[in-house]
């Protein structure tokens, strides 16, 4: 990690201004931490979050709206569950409505 130090620490100033909500997707954080090309580093960056339930990572979505087969803290589920206890709905494929959700921040 020590070479992604820097980049993982925008990631998580990133992430923390995604309010309660709103989801915003891997790329869309990869841009706002200043590396438009690196949305599987979020993910990495993520998956080692330093302050879980601090920092909120299950804000953070794939582009076409899914959530993370492999998040980190209880799995998909929890993840779900997480976004619609802060009124995020799914659609009928289990998917974020991003028309209607996307964080416009970076947009």
């Amino acid at each position: 990690m020590a070479e992604h130090e820097g980049f993982f620490s925008r990631v998580y100033e990133v992430v923390r201004q995604i309010p309660p909500g709103f989801v915003a997707t891997y790329g869309q954080v990869a841009r706002l931490a200043g590396a438009p090309r690196n949305a599987r580093l979020v993910g990495f960056a993520l998956h080692a979050n330093p302050e879980p339930g601090v920092i909120p990572c299950h804000r953070v979505v794939f582009a076409d709206g899914r959530v993370s087969e492999g998040f980190a803290f209880g799995g998909p589920d929890v993840q779900r569950r997480l976004l619609e206890a802060e009124g995020v709905r799914f659609t009928a494929d289990n998917r974020v409505d991003l028309g209607r959700y996307q964080w416009p921040a970076g947009l």
